[in-house]
């Protein structure tokens, strides 16, 4: 099998059930792990890569998905190819384990992808011991968009303790004002900027940010980096982004039983 992956989720993917030596060809944005995608083909960024590389190269499947706004236009290039297409489109937890799934039994791997949904599952328990932490997530901020009912960062937060306080809106994302911040009441906020570095992310953005001064998670300071690697990336590694959640949620919830 001769597999090119398109999005940095499914390379790791791949690359988590063993079977990275598959791949031909990548993404310019996957970037983990660096020992496999340092060494391979890079076939253009996120929302430009190059269909007709991707056909020199002759791959038996191409992974792809429509993750991000702009996808589509790249699945139509591929699928106009004549390539055989795998189309990952997750919203929530549970799609994720399927698109593993199916991304395992494509590479006659399902043994593995069993075992790596197993191990996804057993690191992010439900934790339920306590009323849940309204949390933002932030792709991007100015203006600030956010992760919104359809997104696997529902389920995401939930297990950790935590709620979205723009889970009822229906989009994958979506723009808020400084009044629909207030009125959400977000206690923590935590930005995951898309294709940027996290050591470049700035909390005085958020912590600074005009209307949003009467915010809770502003007033009492609780806006956190975590990379969009961990949260973003529909794959192995959101077991990374659940963890730091779990300690944000924590740590909230030290500071309110504080102030009682």
């Amino acid at each position: 099998m001769k597999l090119i992956a398109h999005t940095a989720s499914n390379t790791e993917i791949v690359c988590a059930l063993g079977m990275a030596h598959t791949l031909i060809g990548v993404d310019a944005d996957s970037d983990y792990p660096p020992e496999v995608v340092n060494g391979l083909p890079k076939l253009g960024r996120d929302l430009a890569f190059d269909a007709a590389a991707v056909a020199a190269l002759k791959p038996d499947l191409v992974l792809t998905s429509l993750t991000v706004p702009g996808h589509e236009k790249v699945v139509a290039e591929l699928r106009a190819t004549g390539i055989p297409v795998f189309v990952a489109d997750p919203v929530s937890l549970s799609d994720v384990y399927a698109d593993i799934r199916a991304i395992a039994g494509h590479l006659d791997a399902a043994a593995a992808g069993e075992a790596l949904i197993a191990s996804m599952q057993a690191a992010m328990p439900t934790c339920a011991d306590a009323p849940s932490v309204r949390i933002g997530i932030e792709w991007w901020p100015k203006p600030a968009i956010v992760a919104t009912g359809r997104s696997w960062i529902n389920d995401l937060l939930q297990r950790a303790g935590a709620s979205n306080p723009w889970a009822h809106r229906t989009e994958k994302s979506a723009a808020v004002t400084p009044e629909e911040a207030v009125a959400a009441q977000p206690e923590a906020m935590v930005i995951s900027w898309c294709g940027v570095d996290e050591a470049n992310y700035r909390v005085d953005k958020v912590l600074n940010r005009p209307g949003w001064a009467t915010v809770p998670a502003v007033r009492h300071q609780h806006v956190y980096p975590i990379t969009e690697a961990h949260l973003g990336r529909p794959g192995p590694r959101l077991v990374e982004g659940y963890r730091r959640i779990r300690a944000i949620v924590e740590r909230v919830r030290q500071q309110q039983t504080a102030a009682d």
